[in-house]
């Protein structure tokens, strides 16, 4: 078998409702800081727009602030170049994003983000947790138009939501607290206003996560029947596609099992997941922050990764660093020119190639 066709699942077309992608690679949610002020300039929009040329089947965003004021008035120096989903001058630098790109013939998914400024969410009011929700459905109906042909709602890493999700975050005694289905409760609301706000047929993924941005090793749910109770309220309230983030994508969620968490999801809802983590790179982001270690940009555990998208463990796969150093990373994959690739390395971070 050659290498073409070993990596053959990875570009059959995907389709869900009116969402056609003609590959199951999605660049990943990877926050860039070059939008001054929170606006997208037409570097931002190239740089997006690499991607899609280059064979990307669909890109997510990095994070885009909605209009809140724990996000407005309180950022630290170094959010400040991160980019807004409000503001006239904002909504126009994403346009452009969104038009390059799809004249580029990408689909492009718009992150909605909070970080969650407190630390924890016990001293929120209901009339701020309204003003937030109020604030994410706003982000979705700008979303929508501008021309995204989706969104992402960021519930991972310990952001916002994800700090309604956690115990250790969200020790509140009202209907926004306490067991995990109620934990749930934030989320399940943002996620059913932003569904009014753009109608049925718009894509709304979820990004989730066991770890959290400092805290590697927590857990949301200790087991898949733990993830099932979880899952329940949050797919009713409208999610179309759960994206698991987690470090290293061959990693099993539980004891007993080979699947990831991107391959329960799927098992215990019947939804189309995204997995992610490591994808094409030697070294995973830990080693690579702690170390020093470059990422020599080839293609790790891709067998082992086609393998488990022939089984329908999930749908689709995300790729972030390889995709920053390499915009052709896909093209190469694809022809098997795996030697052409190029090395993941701190500086491209710095940069917007």
């Amino acid at each position: 078998m050659n290498t073409f066709q070993s990596v053959e699942a990875l570009f059959k077309p995907f389709e869900m409702g009116n969402l056609k992608l003609s590959n199951r690679i999605l660049m990943a949610p990877m926050t860039r800081n070059f939008s001054p002020n929170g606006v997208p300039g037409e570097d931002v929009a190239a740089y997006y727009r690499r991607r899609a040329e280059n064979g990307v089947g669909l890109i997510l965003t990095e994070g885009t602030f909605i209009n809140h004021p724990d996000v407005a008035s309180e950022v630290p120096a170094w959010q400040e170049d991160v980019p807004h989903l409000y503001g006239e001058d904002a909504l126009n630098g994403w346009s452009k994003v969104v038009e390059g790109v799809h004249e580029a013939g990408g689909k492009i998914f718009s992150q909605i983000w909070h970080m969650g400024a407190r630390g924890n969410v016990n001293d929120y009011s209901k009339q701020e947790i309204s003003e937030l929700i109020e604030a994410f459905e706003q982000a979705a109906t700008n979303a929508k138009k501008v021309g995204f042909d989706g969104i992402e709602i960021m519930a991972a890493h310990g952001f916002l939501i994800d700090q309604f999700f956690w115990k250790k975050t969200n020790t509140r005694n009202d209907e926004y607290g306490g067991d995990m289905v109620n934990r749930t409760r934030f989320a399940s609301e943002v996620i059913a206003a932003c569904r009014r706000a753009v109608g049925p047929e718009f894509p709304i993924v979820l990004r989730i996560s066991q770890w959290k941005y400092d805290f590697y090793t927590a857990k949301l749910v200790e087991t898949p029947e733990q993830l099932k109770h979880f899952l329940t309220p949050l797919v009713d309230a409208g999610v179309d596609i759960f994206h698991a983030s987690i470090r290293r994508f061959w990693e099993p969620a539980f004891e007993g099992s080979e699947l990831n968490l991107s391959g329960w999801i799927k098992k215990l809802t019947g939804k189309p997941t995204i997995t992610v983590g490591s994808v094409g790179l030697d070294a995973d982001f830990l080693d690579f922050f702690a170390n020093g270690e470059q990422a020599n940009g080839k293609a790790n555990k891709i067998g082992a990764l086609v393998k488990r998208l022939e089984r329908e463990e999930f749908d689709l796969i995300a790729v972030g660093r390889a995709l920053l150093a390499d915009p052709d990373w896909v093209n190469k994959i694809r022809d098997g020119r795996i030697e052409e690739l190029l090395p993941f390395t701190r500086e491209a971070l710095d940069t917007l190639h």
